[in-house]
């Protein structure tokens, strides 16, 4: 078990971490960029490391930084919280090659399901019901002939988002043509990946989840659905 662990993320996800570290009496170091010098994340972990000034692509989303303030620190685990560097394969074999526990699944599961186009490829191979959809779109012109083959309304996501961020209902093709490059930025801006693919968009829909633990060690459970 570590003693020192540090939250590759911000603003309220890094709080409510910091507080299951506390009851875990595990020290807590954040980081943040010069812009969130004044969030609450900052005052409620033991340390805080700045990793400068810009952006998220140029602060939060730099790995070589990230891992800089772990080893600055002292931490020998990093929690990626979700969003940012969270579902990137890349980091959490950064962190490994490091000596840093990555609090997360592993860079070969990441790489399945970390990405939504490979996510959908490996369901559809298993035979997983899936709405339709396309793979990885390379410009608008492919966007708009995918589009036409599912059907309006489409959902544009970018395959690496999460959150919420990077999707866009389309409901006809100038709505396609505004939203891609949207899309496309957003995914680079937030994910480092500019990928996106799009979906048939179900109006009233329930959004079911089933929650997955594991320990890394082969035993996993189900902690119930969350509807």
């Amino acid at each position: 078990m570590f003693d020192t662990l540090l939250i590759a993320n911000r603003g309220a996800i890094s709080c409510r971490i910091l507080r299951t570290l506390r009851a875990m009496q595990v020290k807590g170091v954040a980081v943040y960029s010069e812009a969130d010098l004044s969030s609450l994340h900052i005052r409620e972990a033991d340390v805080a490391l700045s990793l400068g000034e810009g952006p998220a692509a140029q602060t939060y989303l730099v790995t070589e930084k990230i891992i800089a303030a772990a080893q600055q620190s002292g931490a020998k685990a990093i929690h990626p919280g979700y969003g940012f560097l969270s579902e990137n394969a890349a980091f959490a074999e950064a962190c490994e090659a490091a000596g840093l526990i990555f609090v997360g699944p592993t860079p070969q599961q990441l790489r399945t399901f970390g990405l939504k186009h490979t996510a959908r490829a490996l369901a559809k191979a298993e035979g997983v019901p899936l709405l339709e959809g396309s793979e990885l779109l390379a410009d608008i012109s492919e966007a708009r002939r995918a589009a036409e083959m599912v059907g309006y309304p489409v959902m544009l996501k970018s395959t690496a988002g999460g959150g919420g961020i990077g999707m866009r209902v389309c409901r006809d093709a100038n709505a396609l043509s505004e939203a891609f490059e949207t899309v496309q930025r957003l995914g680079q801006n937030n994910f480092s990946d500019a990928g996106v693919f799009l979906e048939k968009y179900i109006e009233r829909a329930r959004h079911l989840e089933v929650q997955i633990f594991g320990d890394g060690k082969g035993e996993v459970i189900a902690l119930g659905v969350r509807d």
